[in-house]
C-alpha cells in the first residue's frame, strides 16, 4: 500500500556521515531520496568449486606436458618450461559459467558468440571472454528528489524497477554500462511522469503512474536486450502543509457525501409521507388502524397502562368490525 510521508523540519533531519546533515539537506530540511542502486534478487554462488576446477585442470595438464616431455627428452628445465605454459593454456582455455551466466566471447576484437551456462572452450590469446552477465531478475531502487508536478508542487518519490537481460550481446555491445544506463533511464522516466500529472494524481493514480513508467522504460530499453517486469512507487513524500490541504480536502468530500446520502433519505421519506397520507385521506379506517398500532407501540415501549374515552373504545370495535366484515368477504368471495 502506497505510503504518504510528510517531510521533516530541519531540526529532525537525520545526520550524513557523523551525524553532519549535508548542505543540501540543511537548506531544505527535507527527506533525501537515495541514489540509484541495483541488487541481484537471488543468492550469489561460491567461486570455490570453479577455483577447484580450474586447479585441477592445470595439475592435469602440467602432468600430462611434463609426462611427454619426459618420455621424449627426459626432465629439465626445458620440460618443466613447456609443461607450465601447457598447463597455463589450458587453464585460460576452460571455463565454468553458472546456470544464470551467459558469456560474450570476442575473437580479435569482434563478436564471436555467446557461451554458458555450464563449461566451455576459449582459444587462448585470440578469444576473450569479455564479460560474464547475471541473466536473473535485478531489482533497481531509484528515485526523483525535489521534482515539480504539473501544478508546481515538489514532490519526492521513490520507486523499484524489476528487470532482467535476454540479450547478453546487445547489453554488452549497445551499451557501455547497462545497469547504470537503466538507472538513468528509470529516474528521467520517472521525473517526466510526475512532471505531467497534478498532484492528486500522482498521490491516488498509482496504478496509472506503474503502467506509464513500464512502458517508457520497455521502449528504452528494449535496444538493449532487457525486458521491464515491473515498475512500482514505493513512497509519495508531500511536503507537511500540503497534507495538511488534502486531509480538509478530504474530510469536506466526505461530509458533502454524508450530506448527500441524508437528503436522498430525507425525500424518500417525504414521498413516502406525502402517499401514506393520501391513502389516509382516502381510507379512514386505515387512519384509525394506523392510531391503534401507534398506541400499542407507546404502550409497549413503556409498559405503561393508557385510559382512554369509553367513545374511543368504541371506535376500536367498530374499525375491527369493519376488517373483519372485509377478510370475510374476500373469504367468500362475495
Amino acid at each position: 500500500m502506497m505510503r504518504v510521508k510528510t517531510r521533516r523540519n530541519e531540526g529532525d533531519m537525520p545526520g550524513g556521515q557523523g551525524g553532519v546533515p549535508s548542505a543540501a539537506s540543511s537548506r531544505r530540511g527535507l527527506h533525501v531520496v537515495p541514489e540509484a542502486s541495483t541488487e541481484i534478487v537471488g543468492e550469489r554462488a561460491s567461486s570455490t568449486g570453479v577455483l577447484l576446477f580450474s586447479a585441477v585442470v592445470f595439475l592435469l595438464a602440467f602432468g600430462l606436458a611434463l609426462g611427454a616431455w619426459w618420455a621424449i627428452a627426459g626432465i629439465g628445465v626445458a620440460a618443466i618450461s613447456t609443461a607450465l605454459v601447457c598447463a597455463l593454456l589450458a587453464t585460460a582455455a576452460v571455463h565454468i559459467a553458472q546456470q544464470w551466466e551467459k558469456v560474450v566471447v570476442l575473437r580479435f576484437g569482434t563478436f564471436n558468440r555467446v557461451s554458458g551456462p555450464g563449461l566451455f572452450w576459449t582459444f587462448p590469446v585470440i578469444e576473450q571472454n569479455t564479460m560474464r552477465v547475471d541473466t536473473r531478475v535485478r531489482a533497481t531502487t531509484f528515485g526523483a528528489e525535489e521534482t515539480l508536478t504539473a501544478d508546481l508542487v515538489p514532490l519526492d518519490v521513490n520507486a523499484v524497477l524489476f528487470w532482467h537481460v535476454w540479450d547478453a550481446k546487445a547489453a554488452c555491445i549497445e551499451v557501455g554500462d547497462f545497469t547504470r544506463a537503466v538507472e538513468l533511464a528509470a529516474q528521467t522516466a520517472l521525473r517526466d511522469a510526475i512532471g505531467r500529472a497534478s498532484v492528486a494524481e500522482v498521490a491516488i493514480r498509482r496504478e496509472q503512474l506503474d503502467r506509464e513508467l513500464k512502458r517508457v522504460l520497455e521502449e528504452k530499453v528494449a535496444p538493449w536486450g532487457i525486458t521491464v517486469l515491473s515498475v512500482e512507487i514505493r513512497d509519495i513524500l508531500l511536503p507537511k502543509e500540503l497534507q495538511d490541504v488534502m486531509s480538509l480536502e478530504a474530510q469536506a468530500e466526505q461530509r458533502k457525501k454524508a450530506r448527500i446520502i441524508l437528503m436522498e433519505a430525507e425525500q424518500d421519506i417525504c414521498e413516502m409521507m406525502d402517499d401514506m397520507g393520501d391513502t389516509y385521506a382516502k381510507n379512514d379506517a386505515a387512519l384509525r388502524l394506523r392510531a391503534m398500532h401507534l398506541l400499542y407501540e407507546s404502550v409497549r415501549e413503556t409498559g405503561g397502562t393508557v385510559v382512554v374515552p369509553s367513545s374511543f373504545s368504541e371506535g376500536f370495535g367498530d374499525v375491527l368490525g369493519d376488517a373483519a366484515k372485509d377478510v370475510l368477504g374476500k373469504g367468500s368471495g362475495l
